[in-house]
């Protein structure tokens, strides 16, 4: 599994991080951070919530 985002879509509203923050960060320079592009599968669900709620939909989510 592997995540990325579209950075010309993100807005970096923080709702991936506050979902999975073992794989998102939002940092104080209002910049998404994915810090674990390849998470492990059991974080498989956690994640895909969180790109299914991205408002923007700039997450993306490939096996």
């Amino acid at each position: 599994m592997r995540v990325s985002v579209d950075r010309d879509l993100c807005e970096s509203n923080g709702i991936c991080a506050g979902l999975v923050p073992a794989v998102f960060d939002l940092r104080d320079d209002d910049v998404l951070y994915i810090i674990e592009p390849s998470p492990p599968e059991d974080l498989r669900e956690q994640v895909a919530l969180a790109v299914a709620r991205c408002p923007r939909q700039a997450l993306m989510l490939e096996d």
